[in-house]
């Protein structure tokens, strides 16, 4: 391969559409849905196959890799997800959830909630405050007051 070929690989890579850092930590609040199963292995806006069981979203405009935690606003319970697709094409509904993302934030039944949401991240990786982390093995964001769990009182 060609170093000029090389160097226009790498322009089109770093030109990709990601979330800019002004935008982590952005907040904004509607209605989420979730997937019917008939999409279960069809392709995504991103190219991905749909996978109900990952945590990933549809989102109308974020970049894709945009991770976002969403959080049900009746149960406050929290899931991190992140967004490989467009949609929803619902008016009045701010994200397509997939089935596993819905289920960790108890919206299966109803099959509609308010969420707030909340963008943390870029492409899988989760960008936190000095006071917050990530609970081992799970998607929950936690916030303290105090030092987090990983800081070494020496």
């Amino acid at each position: 391969m060609s170093c000029k070929s090389l160097m226009v690989m790498g322009w089109l890579l770093l030109s990709r559409a990601l979330p800019s850092e002004a935008q982590l930590g952005k907040t904004f609040t509607g209605k989420a849905s979730f997937y019917a199963k008939k999409f279960q292995g069809k392709l995504t806006a991103c190219g991905e196959k749909f996978k109900e069981k990952a945590l990933t979203a549809a989102h109308r405009s974020l970049p894709f890799g945009t991770m976002v935690e969403v959080t049900n606003l009746r149960t406050r319970k929290k899931v991190v997800v992140r967004v490989n697709d467009r949609g929803p094409f619902n008016r009045g509904r701010i994200l397509d959830l997939t089935n596993a993302a819905a289920r960790q934030i108890g919206i299966l039944k109803a099959g509609v909630a308010s969420v707030a949401c909340r963008i943390v991240g870029i492409e899988g990786i989760v960008m936190l405050g000095p006071d917050e982390y990530i609970i081992h093995n799970t998607a929950d964001i936690v916030t303290t007051l105090g030092p987090s769990p990983r800081q070494r009182p020496y």
